[in-house]
């Protein structure tokens, strides 16, 4: 059986050992845990019962690394993306006023979109077309969204008609007890703590309702009667434009951002093509399922750090979540502010994507930057990605570089900017 599994994932041949990849499988599951907790949470502000959100993203998690597993043989994990839930339950259900079904639909027809261009030449030169300093400006601008979503759950920083926004009042008890959560989770992560993130997110948990016992998320039974309800709820409503915005946008971020999080893990170019297949495969499995879409996690690098090379720790980690299907009648009680300090965590760890940006070339920097702030300023991922699209092929025409643009980024930005005449016109 080991044998015959180890010719599958052809351990040999990429050097490495059944230790190690078990080690790195286990290593990625503690590292990307969280999400058990915190993406229910998000999706219950879109009006996603908890209990129903649970399950959703434990069966979308699965789905996912099975797929990345056993299609792809690649060491990357695929679980709900933290910036697309919040742009799922925060922009497109909130905001642009679709129903959490009509939001899962969405996700679906993006997923088939992505599809279409994983499997076809356009997606290896839209790979090539976008460059290296859009990409690590993606990947920052959603870590400085998720840090502003946390200081707010955390209570760290509240609107004031005045300022905007000002510090909030830490001598409440949810504000202190995600300052101290924080602080707990910061030490375990600079340690390298396995499971750091979940455990920090615990810690907050228990002093919340330690400090004001009547905050628990909630007391409903955790039942598969919600569940039942959800899946394969998807409404397609294609004659309303916020749907089809709605898709643009979540096609564009699931694109660029698994495009960047892949070719930047992957050690071997070679998986890069099914790798993105199976991400494109899983964000279809998402909306059926009834989540936000599924990405390849940052936490993957956690695994690969350990010498990961084949598909063992995404089949290590979907295992791993099945499992917790035992555990998940005691979720319920997890205060929704508890996520704040994994929040702020995550998007830090995110932010060193900066460092890779050629920040000595004007026309590289700029729409990096232009995303990296649009992002967070306008809480929708899609603006902050159609300010930079649109600003890079302005900067290089104006210093006469058009020529390195090319033709498929020029036809994005003029996607991007249609995208906001529609907002415009829309809001108008």
């Amino acid at each position: 059986m080991m044998n015959r599994m180890g010719r599958y994932f052809q351990i040999e041949s990429h050097q490495t050992t059944w230790r190690r990849e078990l080690m790195a499988g286990l290593t990625s599951f503690f590292t990307c845990s969280y999400i058990i907790l915190v993406n229910p949470l998000i999706l219950q502000d879109a009006g996603v019962p908890l209990s129903a959100g649970i399950v959703a993203t434990l069966a979308a998690s699965i789905a996912g690394c099975l797929l990345m597993a056993l299609w792809a043989n690649a060491p990357v994990i695929l679980i709900p993306g933290m910036g697309i839930n919040a742009f799922f339950s925060y922009t497109m259900v909130q905001s642009m006023g679709l129903t959490p079904q009509q939001g899962l639909a969405v996700i679906i027809l993006s997923g088939i979109i992505f599809f279409l261009v994983a499997i076809s030449p356009a997606g290896m030169r839209l790979m090539a077309a976008v460059p290296d300093s859009l990409k690590h400006g993606i990947t920052a601008g959603i870590g400085l969204l998720l840090t502003f979503i946390g200081l707010q759950k955390g209570g760290i920083i509240e609107a004031d008609s005045t300022t905007v926004l000002t510090l909030g009042n830490l001598a409440s008890p949810v504000t202190l007890s995600t300052v101290i959560g924080l602080i707990v989770t910061f030490m375990l992560v600079a340690r390298n703590t396995r499971g750091g993130l979940l455990i920090g997110l615990l810690t907050t948990a228990i002093l919340i309702l330690i400090i004001e016992p009547g905050i628990a998320a909630g007391t409903e039974t955790l039942d598969l009667q919600a569940y039942r309800q959800l899946f394969n709820s998807a409404e397609f409503s294609m004659l309303r434009l916020p749907f089809w915005m709605a898709a643009f946008s979540i096609t564009m971020i699931v694109l660029f951002e698994n495009m960047g999080l892949l070719s930047g893990m992957l050690s071997d170019p070679a998986k890069f093509p099914r790798a993105f297949k199976s991400a494109a495969v899983s964000t279809m499995l998402s909306g059926l399922f009834g989540t936000s879409p599924t990405v390849a996690a940052a936490e993957s690098a956690s695994g690969i750090s350990e010498g990961a090379k084949t598909g063992i720790p995404a089949l290590v980690t979907a295992v791993l979540f099945a499992l917790c299907a035992f555990v998940l009648p005691y979720v319920q009680y997890i205060p929704g502010n508890a996520v704040a300090p994994v929040l702020i965590v995550v998007g830090a760890l995110m932010m060193k994507s900066i460092a890779a940006i050629k920040f000595e070339d004007f026309t590289e920097w700029l729409p990096a930057f232009l995303i990296i702030v649009c992002i967070p300023l306008t809480l929708s991922i899609a603006d902050g990605l159609s300010f930079g699209f649109i600003a890079y092929p302005l900067v290089k025409i104006a210093v006469g570089k058009w020529r390195e643009v090319s033709p498929f980024l020029y036809v994005t930005a003029f996607l991007f900017l249609l995208n906001l005449i529609a907002l415009f016109l829309y809001n108008h």
